[in-house]
């Protein structure tokens, strides 16, 4: 697995983290997990709520120091020591995401089999990954501005402005050892993997988690209804629970991704 150098460490003795050429509020290094304490911290948040342009404050320290920029929940959920669990994720770069979507698709179908009209009009098939779209954003702006709605909107219960070491916005899940999709998929490395090719096609970033909840920025929606159903595809395979106990239709949630500048997923 190729690992970048950690530099959370030397908030530990420079807080403001101006070695790194940053200037942090007061903040919490998280260093335990459900599985006992790794030999680097996870990640850093502040001590203080977030505030619209925390998110965007942030982003410097991913070019000085690698750390990715995210709003946590901190109603009662995370950063809960039993909900991070890193030593049980693989790396992301070890899956690919068609295979891995082919798969969960596989698995819902299966249990869905009696709701033919559930995943119309794509049926026990998997389709394969929706084209790539030419970017209406650049992704870091659109990330600060879903960031900042989040914040503005009250999607989260406190949330915390915090920074996470890893080699791109989309292995943050697994960096951390987020077990949030933990009903749907336990090695969210996985899941990661699906992310990896969303940036690629879809300049998405991950902006926002909490204890089951995962929001990304989106810089090139569908446009259309078709091109939505192939993304949405993608979605019920990802996370069925957007259409299983949402939309109720493949059909109909992809009617709610044409234009949308964020994607929101949630796990039962």
């Amino acid at each position: 697995m190729a690992m970048l150098p950690n530099q959370l460490p030397k908030l530990a003795q420079d807080p403001a983290g101006r070695s790194l050429g940053l200037d942090l509020p007061p903040g919490t290094l998280v260093d335990a997990t459900g599985d006992g304490r790794p030999h680097e911290p996870l990640l850093w948040h502040a001590n203080g709520p977030a505030e619209p342009g925390s998110w965007e404050g942030l982003l410097p320290a991913r070019m000085s120091a690698g750390l990715h920029p995210l709003l946590l929940s901190m109603d009662g959920a995370l950063p809960a020591t039993r909900d991070l669990d890193p030593r049980a994720m693989s790396y992301p770069g070890d899956h690919e995401a068609d295979e891995v979507l082919a798969d969960l698709w596989g698995d819902e179908e299966e249990s869905d089999e009696d709701d033919a009209d559930l995943t119309a009009p794509f049926g026990r098939t998997w389709p394969g990954l929706a084209p790539a779209r030419e970017f209406e954003a650049d992704p870091d702006v659109r990330a600060a501005e879903v960031a900042a709605s989040v914040v503005e909107a009250g999607w989260f219960k406190d949330p915390r402005a915090a920074l996470v070491p890893a080699r791109r916005s989309a292995d943050v899940p697994a960096a951390i050892g987020w077990t949030g999709p933990c009903n749907h998929e336990n090695d969210v490395a996985r899941l990661c993997s699906v992310l990896r090719s969303w940036e690629e096609r879809f300049g998405v970033r991950v902006v926002a988690i909490a204890f089951d909840v995962l929001v990304l920025s989106v810089a090139a929606p569908p446009a259309s209804v078709d091109e939505a159903e192939a993304v949405a595809a993608e979605h019920f395979a990802f996370c069925p629970d957007n259409v299983t106990q949402g939309s109720g239709s493949l059909r109909a949630y992809a009617e709610s991704l044409v234009g949308a500048p964020a994607w929101s997923f949630w796990w039962d």
